[in-house]
């Protein structure tokens, strides 16, 4: 009995190096800088500037529990919504995402869209899908961290994806990346002009694109343009023929913690993609997919209201900006989105701001350097209006201006 007991310790005491376990691709994965910073969301003393999340007193609380008062109050439906969801998705969502695509442009079918636990499941999706060690990924720089991150842990390359006009698109690259309204993390758009140039280029060269249109229903002006994939549907006169899939989700107009987005692209891509699904989680919560069903009923009124409050914080931010900005401080001026760029004085560090503002001002901003996948521009910040009032946005501000004066007076 001893003897057995020895060996049994003997066996437990072998200490495991779960370091030297990890897969290669798990050295360029790092922890996002925003994620780190969400921790401080419960901290009140915190000015919150940095991280783009909806406003929670957008999200439609009253609605949802009606919703599933009706989903879970009907036998049927409930059995549904408890039960395995299909690995493509709640069919009736995905229809409504099929007729949703094909009034905004891009004629789209069941079997054109697959269900996704956010449009983040989506872009990690297609990078497994066509990503081997060593290929190359086109992006914009700078470019949205999530997608960094994705691309990051099937050991890429990256090439910069220009989205000018006249700018040739790199050659060699397995597919493009490109977020074209009020894009995470510089607040800008593309043009009519260039969205449908990078289209005609992208099929010139045979570059699938990769569309992020997580943003494309908060715009503040005029009218909304026509997505990268609704063009090159029209282009190629069919979504089969189509050379872009397009990642949507419901995070950033109804709720985040939803977790439902989607995938749309030609039908035979997205077969490919349910095996991906299936490999990974098997679907998506089936009470989700009902519940957003049920919520997207009232989804313009939802996203009419999301608009006007974040184009009055935008406004706010912009005012505080002119007051409290040093000279050599500029900044980008969003149509819609969650965000603001700042652009620092050559040699002052984005990062080093972020951290002083944080730690002595009590203001939390989100260094620029993390949006690169190469070559950083380090004298820049990202800001954002999505959850800090008016009253919030100009004292914060007031605080990083002064910040960013001392250091400037330093450099």
């Amino acid at each position: 009995m001893i003897e057995k007991m020895e060996r049994q310790q003997g066996v437990g005491g072998i200490a495991v190096d779960w370091s030297g376990l990890y897969a290669t691709r798990m050295g360029k994965v790092t922890a996002s800088d925003i994620r780190e910073r969400m921790k401080l969301l419960a901290d009140r003393s915190i000015i919150q500037l940095g991280g783009g999340l909806p406003d929670p007193a957008l999200f439609p609380v009253a609605e949802a529990a009606a919703a599933c008062a009706r989903i879970l109050g009907d036998p049927a439906q409930a059995a549904t919504a408890l039960s395995y969801a299909r690995s493509e998705g709640h069919e009736p969502l995905r229809a409504w995402i099929a007729g949703h695509m094909t009034a905004l442009g891009a004629p789209c079918g069941v079997d054109n869209i697959l269900i996704t636990n956010g449009s983040q499941q989506g872009l990690d999706f297609v990078a497994r899908l066509l990503l081997s060690p060593g290929d190359t990924v086109a992006v914009e720089m700078p470019s949205f961290i999530g997608a960094l991150r994705a691309f990051d842990a099937y050991e890429v390359r990256y090439a910069a994806l220009p989205t000018a006009v006249e700018a040739p698109l790199p050659g060699g690259a397995k597919f493009g990346y490109l977020g074209p309204d009020f894009r995470n993390p510089t607040g800008t758009s593309l043009s009519l002009a260039e969205r449908t140039a990078v289209v005609e280029k992208a099929a010139a060269i045979g570059l699938p694109l990769l569309e992020d249109g997580c943003y494309e229903q908060l715009w503040f002006e005029g009218a909304a343009a026509p997505s990268v994939f609704a063009l090159a549907v029209q282009a190629a006169r069919s979504v089969e023929a189509c050379g872009v899939l397009h990642a949507g989700s419901f995070s950033k107009t109804l709720a985040p913690s939803l977790r439902t987005g989607w995938i749309a692209g030609p039908s035979a891509v997205i077969r490919k993609l349910v095996l991906i699904k299936q490999a990974a989680d098997l679907a998506t919560s089936a009470l989700n997919q009902m519940l957003v069903l049920e919520l997207a009923a009232g989804l313009e009124a939802h996203v009419v209201r999301a608009r006007a409050l974040y184009r009055r914080r935008r406004d706010a931010m912009l005012r505080a900006l002119e007051d409290g900005m040093p000279p050599g401080v500029t900044w980008t001026r969003p149509e819609g989105g969650l965000y603001i760029w700042l652009t620092l004085p050559p040699g002052l560090d984005g990062a080093a701001v972020a951290e002083r503002a944080l730690m002595e001002d009590q203001v939390s901003v989100i260094s620029g350097a993390a949006f690169y996948p190469v070559e950083p521009r380090r004298n820049t910040l990202r800001l954002s209006y999505s959850l800090a009032s008016e009253a919030d946005a100009a004292e914060g501000v007031r605080r990083l201006g002064r910040r960013i004066e001392a250091m400037m007076a330093l450099a």
